[in-house]
């Protein structure tokens, strides 16, 4: 097929962004909308009165999810990250779709679980994508625009149990399913994947190279160890302010959960939407004068967290729990933005989606952890405690990428890779 796009430009790099900006929104956007549907399917579906039933239909997909993700990473390396893209889009949009036709939960149980399969393709492959088209310069601005997508797609998949009403739970998945499926099909003329990706795939599938090669190596990498942490350990606070922050806010300001709810989610995403390019453009200027700009970005990031943690766990008026929400948020996007930037310091394009496929593993495991673990602290009454002890672990996190994580080069490259070797008194392997 021929290219209907010159990719050799600076503008095809942009327009990479975009496209998939629209992606990570629909992402997003179609896991959510069942999580506020619940009372509009049950209707129709009597084995979701029960909270558990519910419950377990929630928790397949991020355990799919979870445990598909480093295979999904492994995939990028190996294959055109283009077909991959559009393969998952595909495919989790038809599941949506075909999710408007369930009648029992057995059969939204299944279609869940392979949505999970289907969605943790997508983001390995378009952050690797992404960071090979935008180098040293715009590579966090580049990322962060992109998280922005899934932001919106999160806020607007709180919309799923308006739409139901609507237009009826039925008609929501139909629609929906059919936009992304549609989408799939735009994104197969214009998204293309690099000519350096292309390359290293023809020459791996030449040279017989073992499948799980790539994660030998990052392993065998003492940096990718203490990036994994460094991902894992603040994605805790963010999974307990996805899942419990309307509770927490609820119980500590004594409002309604309706009212709770939206002063929740609404100061969150936005001030992480600014966080993701606040944290971009700085990140990306200051490692143009200093190699380690972004990782003292993603510190000054994760130091605006501890106060805004020890806000919302002790807060009890309006003022300093909303600024906390607000610090968080804007503290979280500077950690977003830079993930995959850190990623591309010590790690190099060929194992780049194995990299996130991994850390996006750990994540969700460790999101679904904490997430059980704020249950019971509700139950008890010290959800608002436990969460201010969080910015104990983002303390240290900070103490450790500041201590261990010492990059040589901006951008990894797989000749770098090849002739590092490792170094674990300065935690400065490379793969």
């Amino acid at each position: 097929m021929a290219p209907l796009i010159n990719r050799n430009t600076r503008t095809y790099a942009w327009i990479v962004v975009a496209l998939l900006w629209i992606v990570g929104m629909l992402n997003y956007m179609d896991r959510q909308m069942l999580s506020t549907m619940r009372e509009s399917i049950m209707i129709d579906i009597s084995e979701l009165e029960s909270a558990a039933n519910f419950g377990r239909l929630m928790a397949v997909f991020l355990w799919v999810y979870g445990i598909m993700s480093p295979f999904s990473g492994i995939i990028g390396d190996r294959i055109s990250r283009k077909w991959v893209i559009v393969s998952a889009l595909f495919v989790w949009s038809f599941v949506t779709f075909m999710m408007g036709y369930a009648t029992s939960f057995s059969q939204l149980y299944i279609l869940r679980g392979i949505m999970g399969v289907s969605e943790a393709l997508y983001m390995p492959a378009a952050l690797s994508l992404i960071a090979d088209y935008h180098r040293e310069r715009t590579r966090s601005l580049a990322i962060g625009i992109n998280m922005t997508g899934i932001y919106f797609g999160q806020a607007m998949g709180g919309f799923g149990a308006t739409l139901a009403v609507m237009y009826g739970w039925h008609g929501t998945f139909h629609s929906f399913g059919l936009i992304g499926i549609a989408y799939s099909v735009v994104l197969m003329f214009l998204l293309y994947d690099t000519p350096r990706h292309i390359g290293a795939v023809k020459t791996e599938e030449k040279k017989r190279l073992p499948v799980f090669k790539g994660m030998a190596m990052l392993l065998a990498n003492v940096s990718f160890w203490v990036i994994l942490f460094y991902f894992c350990v603040p994605s805790v606070p963010g999974w307990a302010t996805k899942n419990w922050l309307p509770s927490l806010f609820a119980s500590s300001l004594g409002i309604d959960m309706e009212v709770a709810g939206p002063i929740a989610t609404i100061s969150i995403a936005v001030s992480s939407f600014a966080g993701v390019l606040l944290g971009g453009f700085i990140s990306d200027r200051w490692v143009m004068r200093n190699v380690r700009g972004r990782i003292y970005t993603a510190a000054i990031g994760l130091s605006l967290m501890i106060p805004a943690l020890l806000c919302i766990g002790y807060g009890y008026t309006l003022l300093p729990v909303v600024a906390g929400a607000v610090l968080f948020g804007v503290g979280f996007g500077f950690f977003d933005a830079n993930n995959m930037p850190i990623v591309c310091q010590f790690v190099s394009s060929r194992s780049r989606a194995t990299a996130y496929g991994i850390m996006n593993m750990c994540s969700v495991f460790a999101g679904a952890a904490v997430t059980d673990l704020l249950g019971r602290s509700m139950d008890t009454g010290n959800l608002g405690r436990d969460f201010a002890m969080l910015s104990i672990l983002v303390t240290f996190t900070i103490i450790v990428i500041l201590t261990c994580l010492r990059p040589t080069t901006v951008d990894m490259s797989d000749s770098d890779a090849s002739s590092s070797t490792a170094d674990s008194s300065g935690c400065r392997q490379h793969a």
